[in-house]
């Protein structure tokens, strides 16, 4: 029986498929099936039910799954203990992030871990809350900085790094220019520029205009935060963005508050809850407290 077999087995569980686990291990799928029918044949037993559309485990795969994570679980710990006590760490890490401002300064994070810890290899995702999230929970990343608003997500540890109001940002020719603040009623009247379904942002942004009855219309969607400034700043509506990225650019937004108590969202550093992380993780979780919260 090899260490693989048992990751590959644990992987397939998690992921409910033989090609997102082979994904997440960065093997080939017919490698991750191959080790997984090993290890079938040396306990005599088939693991995995594969007659469905997802992959599930039979009775004998679900009375292994814990003891395959509780010897998984070990490994680590025995390889944290030892880099504990060299003081070396090494690895692979992988950090998730929504697309950020630059005031997050998420390149500045990751040159700085990255000479600090020389010896661990760093690659960075970006997505939509949603896709982190689960992303985090599958162990697909390791330490993402996700979008958050009223709960947090379930089956994560999280740390808030930011929170702030969420206001209107308008060109400084559109007919909400020489305005203040609005009711948050008045946002129906305007075409509303927005980040995608999925984020913590637009969650937030949601939940404003359903506590107050309202169904404004989404003109433009876009991923990056720069992009919904630079769409407003045209006069192509209200983009809805946090108070200091807007007014971070005066000479191309004009800032409008929403009065509204919903209108709240942050960000924040997630992991996995539960169990241990592997020690690369572990310093670039602490690293990134330290730099931005």
């Amino acid at each position: 029986m090899e260490l693989r077999q048992l990751e590959y087995f644990v992987a397939v569980v998690e992921e409910a498929s033989f090609t997102k686990a082979a994904a997440r291990v960065f093997v080939t799928q017919p490698c991750v099936s191959a080790q997984v029918r090993r290890l079938e044949r040396e306990l005599g037993q088939d693991l995995l039910d594969r007659g469905g559309r997802s992959v599930r485990t039979t009775e004998a795969g679900a009375a292994a799954l814990p003891h395959a994570r509780a010897v998984l679980a070990a490994i680590d710990g025995l390889r944290g203990a030892v880099e504990d006590l060299s003081g070396l760490v090494r690895g692979q890490v992988v950090l998730g992030s929504v697309p950020s401002s630059p005031s997050l300064r998420l390149p500045d994070l990751i040159a700085e871990f990255s000479e600090k810890y020389p010896a661990v290899e760093i690659s960075l995702v970006e997505g939509t809350t949603d896709r982190l999230v689960e992303s985090v929970r599958s162990g697909r990343v390791d330490v993402a900085i996700i979008g958050i608003s009223a709960e947090p997500p379930a089956g994560l540890d999280t740390a808030v790094i930011a929170d702030e109001p969420l206001i209107g940002a308008v060109g400084h020719d559109h007919p909400l220019a020489p305005s203040a603040a609005i009711a948050v009623e008045e946002i129906e009247g305007h075409a509303l520029i927005c980040l995608p379904e999925g984020s913590g942002l637009r969650a937030a942004a949601d939940a404003a205009w359903a506590a107050a009855g309202v169904k404004p219309r989404v003109a433009f969607e876009a991923g990056d935060p720069r992009v919904l400034a630079q769409l407003a700043a045209r006069g192509l509506g209200v983009a809805i963005l946090p108070e200091r990225f807007v007014l971070s650019r005066p000479e191309e937004l004009h800032p409008v508050e929403i009065h509204s108590p919903h209108l709240r969202a942050g960000l924040a550093l997630a992991r996995r809850s539960g169990g241990r992380i592997s020690p690369a993780a572990d310093v670039l979780l602490a690293h990134a407290r330290n730099m931005l919260g």
